[in-house]
């Protein structure tokens, strides 16, 4: 697109006190200029600063303000500084043509005017001008380049300084996920120099713990543009799992293709060991690590709601621990605490992983069996199979080994059984916590009974007895 300032005539001002001086000239440049008018040094000044023009044209022998002064003026009006004066003069002494250029004039035109000279002369000093304008203009682009060049370089080497000393784990990668780039608390965090790694994709870090669905759903997102957050388990150089919070996110080309892919990692292990530990606190027994009380009322809930889906009956087994407390009298509590670290160990043996062992406290466990059979005398004697495994695998003896404050090793042999009440359930047709009285009021029949035995739940019976 053509500018329509290239077709606007230069604007010049002329002062001259004398008006036939200006007619004549005014005659001679309107063709090719604006020509604009002033009879005095004041009024050419105002007429400059309310409308500055391209060229000035001034005379030097002026009444009250002449053109030296009229010109030290000119120049001090910052928007005038750079805008070419002429001097037009009948004056030919050296002096005055040096006081002229002195005072900043771009040229001394002597009178009587040669018009052809006088435009050709005004024409140079407008082309000079424009071209000094011009190199100006390119002179403050380049600056601007300059500066902006050094803020970027400037920001680059903060960023590159941030990631760097960055307390997370960074790395680049190209967008065929082979890495570029690590910082150094990745080599801190796994033990891998940026020379290990560099070229290689970042799966070798992968410990086996994390299921490929995760990392399915991680590319489903990448590949579609989009940011994934989540967390992974890796393993580091020495062999050691640890866990990081993940971000991975694209980099993309001004064209809007992905180029690389950039991950922020935060090394979460410690937190994770901090959370296991309070979920053992709030859902495992601390001495033998099986379920407490408020796991159990979870897993039994989850027991009867699945045997309701699907009329498999289950079973709730309380037991308690014959001739334990002799053993406690006797060599104190720390050895009565290895006894029933074994039993636990022993409980858990006899079952399957569906299944929940839990301790009440004391010397007393409960055991909830799942998934039985459809038929309550199948389920029942499913339960007492359990129950007669779980009975013998207890009262096998116990070889406890105890160091002596002298630092001997001894061994301690200690004989224990089992007394176990087995209440048989389908889905809720009993409440949990009838469910476990039941089961309970069953094992104290099993210690009335002589202890070391097993004894049912007879619903049958319970409801004729309250009838």
């Amino acid at each position: 697109m053509t500018n329509p300032t290239n077709h606007t005539k230069p604007k010049i001002l002329a002062i001259d006190d004398v008006p036939a001086n200006l007619l004549t000239l005014g005659a001679a440049l309107a063709g090719e200029f604006a020509l604009q008018i002033a009879s005095s040094g004041a009024m050419g000044l105002a007429l400059a600063e309310k409308s500055p023009p391209s060229l000035i044209l001034l005379d030097v022998m002026m009444p009250e303000m002449d053109g030296f002064e009229t010109c030290r003026r000119l120049r001090a009006l910052p928007t005038l500084t750079n805008i070419p004066i002429v001097f037009v003069t009948a004056m030919h002494d050296l002096d005055s043509e040096m006081t002229g250029l002195a005072l900043g004039a771009a040229d001394y035109i002597t009178k009587p005017i040669d018009v052809g000279v006088a435009r050709q002369r005004i024409r140079n000093l407008l082309d000079r001008e424009r071209l000094r304008q011009q190199l100006e203009c390119q002179r403050d682009q380049l600056a601007a380049e300059v500066l902006r060049r050094q803020k970027s370089e400037d920001m680059l080497r903060k960023l590159s300084v941030a990631v760097e000393q960055s307390p997370a784990l960074v790395v680049i990668t190209d967008a065929n996920a082979c890495i570029e780039y690590v910082n150094p608390r990745f080599t801190l965090a796994t033990g891998y120099q940026a020379e290990d790694v560099v070229g290689k994709n970042p799966r070798f870090l992968q410990s086996g713990q994390v299921t490929p669905e995760t990392y399915q759903a991680m590319w489903e997102q990448l590949t579609h543009d989009q940011m994934w957050h989540g967390e992974l388990i890796n393993c580091r150089k020495n062999g050691e799992i640890y866990w990081e919070d993940t971000q991975i996110a694209p980099i993309k080309s001004q064209d809007g293709i992905v180029t690389h892919y950039v991950a922020i990692k935060t090394e979460i292990t410690e937190r994770k060991r901090l959370e296991e530990q309070v979920r053992e606190l709030a859902f495992f027994d601390p001495l033998t690590h099986l379920a407490n009380r408020r796991l159990l009322d979870d897993r039994l809930g989850l027991a009867m709601a699945a045997g309701k889906r699907s009329t498999c009956y289950s079973a709730a087994m309380v037991l308690d621990l014959d001739n334990f407390k002799p053993l406690n009298d006797r060599y104190g509590h720390l050895v009565g605490d290895l006894l029933l670290v074994e039993a636990a160990r022993r409980l858990l043996a006899c079952v399957r992983q569906i299944d929940t062992v839990a301790r009440f406290g004391g010397d007393e466990f409960v055991v909830i069996v799942g998934e039985l059979d459809t038929d309550l005398t199948l389920s029942t004697e499913q339960a007492k199979g359990v129950a007669e495994k779980i009975r013998m695998a207890l009262s096998a003896p116990y070889l406890l080994q105890v160091t002596q404050p002298s630092g001997l090793a001894s061994c301690i042999e200690h004989h224990c059984t089992a007394s176990i009440g087995v209440m048989v359930f389908l889905g809720d047709e009993a409440s949990q916590t009838d469910i476990l009285k039941w089961a309970d009021g069953a094992m104290y029949q099993a210690k009335d009974d002589g202890r070391n035995a097993i004894r049912l739940f007879d619903q049958e019976v319970h409801h004729g007895d309250q009838r």
